[in-house]
């Protein structure tokens, strides 16, 4: 897997995330993100638990900050350390039973009054994998909701991908003061 091609958001970067403020990207592959993110405002950090795809990052980026962090844990990253959290099209990767524990700790890196931007490919009935045996984990969309539902919800939408043309389910949150 030399790259990952991700549906792009970046109008709802600019709508939604704290101008100035200090961003995570949590999966950034090769960190085409954390890149844009830096050029527009958002001094951002790149997170992935591929070391191929930071090494693409470094290598593309040398002067942005990336470093190996895994869901669910993130051990290398402090609670409430964030202003914005970008998290796109990563979690449906993960096995299902590890997507709440995965959002909760999100949540927990989110400062207060921050905003927390997360995506996934909707799958439905059943797990699926990829020709590169990548999952792609089928899971009702309140698994998430409810691990939010403290904080106030900015945007809660399913768009279909120009470039994949698959459904993606975006949800956009502050985490309350």
């Amino acid at each position: 897997m030399s790259s990952r091609r991700r549906p792009t958001c970046k109008p709802q970067f600019t709508r939604f995330f704290i101008k100035d403020g200090k961003t995570a990207d949590i999966g950034c592959g090769s960190g085409r993100e954390v890149a844009w993110l830096n050029a527009n405002g958002f001094p951002a950090e790149g997170f992935d638990a591929s070391d191929g795809l930071l090494a693409q990052a470094r290598s593309r980026y040398p002067q942005l900050k990336f470093a190996h962090a895994e869901l669910p844990e993130l051990n290398v990253i402090a609670t409430d350390a964030f202003d914005n959290l970008l998290c796109e099209t990563v979690i449906m990767h993960l096995d299902p039973a590890q997507i709440a524990q995965s959002v909760r700790r999100m949540l927990e890196i989110v400062k207060p009054g921050g905003i927390f931007y997360l995506s996934w490919r909707v799958t439905k009935d059943t797990d699926l994998r990829d020709g590169h045996d990548r999952l792609y984990a089928a899971f009702d969309a309140k698994l998430v909701r409810d691990e939010l539902s403290a904080t106030v919800s900015l945007l809660d939408e399913e768009v279909v991908s120009a470039s994949s043309g698959k459904t993606i389910h975006r949800l956009v949150v502050r985490k309350r003061a």
